[in-house]
């Protein structure tokens, strides 16, 4: 897709937009280079609307939500090697690589911890530890980061199960009951499957959590507590926000371990006993 193409659906859909939705666009058409560096508070701030106003605006242009618009637009007016990493440049070295990636990550996980809301973090540990049973789920990228939240878990002694295919999902989320907890990680929240495993998983009385890097997108509407992880730089899945997204479940393991910490250290002790004989 080219700059124009993108912009002329602007243009094109313009005369059937809301008043609300004519803003963005017009901020969007005048302003493309910044936009693409804007979460989307930061854009309906500067455009004088809501926040549910520019997803609608961007739903009403043809795409599935923020993140989609913005990679889109991103694509027409960013260099190649922006995608690679934001802050790079042709020719760098890396040692100032490493800078950068370094800077970027230290950012995301600063500006997590600051748009951290305890009072969501208390109620996530707590829905956890009282828990019946614990379905963590993702796919593609983010696949990974359940894998490695359920093994912090099962440590623990906590009834979990992880599933990264999208129809064990919901097989497994149609017989959660009220009690249960469904934990779907999305880095953008707007990719299909974790959304419907969240809600079916709601629909039958099960608690749900999100963990996403969007607080407008479409699994945080079917997400009991929401957990935000921030990032700054131009693809959806930089790994500048999976760093923050494993310091936030890292954050929920450690409080989890001192609710029951007898139990933990006994679990613990025992693992790293059965691990000793692989140990050279």
């Amino acid at each position: 897709m080219t700059r124009a193409r993108v912009l002329s659906r602007v243009n094109s859909f313009y005369e059937k937009l809301s008043p609300s939705e004519r803003k963005v666009a017009d901020y969007v058409r005048t302003h493309p280079e910044e936009v693409i560096h804007m979460p989307l508070s930061r854009l309906a701030e500067a455009a004088g609307v809501s926040d549910p106003s520019v997803l609608r605006f961007c739903r009403a242009i043809g795409y599935q939500g923020y993140l989609d618009f913005k990679v889109a637009l991103t694509q027409d007016l960013a260099s190649p090697v922006k995608f690679i990493h934001e802050a790079v440049e042709p020719g760098d070295p890396p040692g100032a690589i490493a800078q950068k990636v370094f800077a970027a990550a230290n950012r995301a996980l600063l500006d997590t911890l600051q748009a951290l809301d305890p009072g969501v973090l208390e109620h996530v540990v707590e829905a956890l530890d009282r828990a019946r049973r614990i379905l963590i789920l993702g796919v593609g990228t983010s696949a990974p980061i359940a894998q490695t939240f359920h093994n912090r878990l099962f440590r623990l002694g906590l009834p979990v199960w992880v599933e990264t295919d999208s129809y064990l999902q919901l097989m497994r989320a149609a017989l959660l009951e009220p009690g249960d907890v469904a934990f779907g990680i999305s880095q953008t929240g707007a990719s299909v499957d974790p959304v419907l495993t969240l809600k079916e998983a709601k629909k039958h009385g099960a608690t749900t959590i999100a963990l996403t890097s969007s607080l407008s997108s479409p699994i945080t509407e079917v997400a009991d507590y929401t957990l935000y992880s921030s990032y700054h730089e131009l693809r959806p899945e930089a790994a500048s926000s999976r760093i923050a997204q494993i310091a936030l479940l890292e954050t929920i393991y450690v409080a989890l371990s001192l609710r029951r910490i007898d139990k933990a250290d006994a679990l613990e002790r025992r693992i790293w006993e059965a691990l000793a004989p692989k140990t050279l």
